[in-house]
């Protein structure tokens, strides 16, 4: 596990600088939502869309792994769920914390890390783990809260749901680069490199804005983030291992991949959609932090622990 830690610790030294940045006032919110879009509009998109244009479809999609991951998030998606009406919680309520034990980090921490560490084999199982949370999970969340809210679903809300899959900027990355290689082609050398130099400046960009908007996180109603963070950080993997090692056995390199992209902790993500929902966005916060801090350790243990070589 050393070794594993020692890998990882440049990663999360990452986040710390960006969170240090924040805090000391020498990165303003500002800065941290402009640099936050960048990454996300252009230089995660350029790494994703020259991953997806260098990978065919059958090295993305499989379908015992789409199984497993997709049994071990719904399973972990139902505990978060039914934890949360046990407590009494609104349904809107309940939904978000579901989406904090079951959705993680892939876009900004998983597809520059889990790449690196595993090796470039890896890509496509993570690129099939952000589709499903991309396109699964958040899409689930906008329809129970709607349908919780407006008591019924209406064909505007499904028009608006997969307008906002096709603006998704990650998504229409992966799409255009598989389009790419479906041609058979690939792309010629000087897009390559123009889009391999933007890609590069995804990790630390990506990492140094997690870091940064940490520091504007809150630690409030800590036992339910504990939980929330436990569930993301343990449960979620050890179900989807469960889902891929013995209900959809896949080969033992790629069911690595999807645990250690599951072990990542409670995605950004989650807290925009908190947030514009109007729905315990403090508490989707302290869940963010508790479980980025924590997943120092927890992540580099559960890497360690079914890591195999890329065949």
């Amino acid at each position: 596990m050393l070794a594993i830690f020692l890998k990882t610790l440049p990663f999360f030294g990452l986040i710390g600088l960006g969170w240090a940045a924040a805090r000391w006032r020498f990165f303003s919110a500002e800065a941290t939502a402009h640099l936050t879009r960048f990454v996300f509009y252009f230089a995660l998109s350029a790494m994703l869309f020259r991953f997806s244009a260098n990978l065919s479809l059958g090295e993305i999609f499989d379908g015992r792994l789409a199984a497993g991951y997709l049994w071990g998030t719904t399973f972990a998606y139902a505990i978060g769920l039914g934890v949360a009406f046990w407590r009494g919680l609104d349904t809107p309520t309940a939904a978000i914390e579901a989406q904090c034990a079951a959705i993680g980090n892939t876009g900004f921490l998983g597809v520059p890390m889990l790449a690196l560490l595993l090796g470039q084999e890896a890509v496509g199982p993570i690129i099939l783990v952000l589709s499903i949370d991309m396109i699964v999970f958040s899409s689930v969340l906008t329809l129970v809260v709607t349908a919780a809210r407006e008591g019924s679903m209406s064909p505007r809300v499904v028009r608006n749901l997969g307008l906002g899959l096709l603006k998704n900027p990650m998504i229409v990355s992966i799409a255009l680069g598989l389009c790419v290689s479906a041609t058979g082609l690939g792309l010629h050398e000087v897009p390559d490199s123009f889009f391999a130099t933007l890609g590069a400046a995804a990790t630390p960009g990506a990492l140094f804005a997690i870091g940064a908007s940490l520091a504007t996180k809150s630690a409030e109603r800590l036992q339910v983030a504990a939980w929330l963070s436990f569930a993301k950080l343990i449960l979620h993997p050890l179900f989807v291992a469960i889902g891929v090692y013995y209900l959809f056995p896949v080969d033992a390199y790629r069911a690595s991949v999807v645990i250690s992209a599951a072990s990542l902790p409670v995605a950004g993500n989650v807290f925009i959609l908190a947030q514009h929902y109007g729905i315990a966005p403090q508490r989707v916060s302290a869940s963010i932090l508790i479980s980025t801090a924590a997943s120092i350790v927890t992540v580099s243990a559960i890497i360690a622990a079914v890591a195999v070589s890329a065949p």
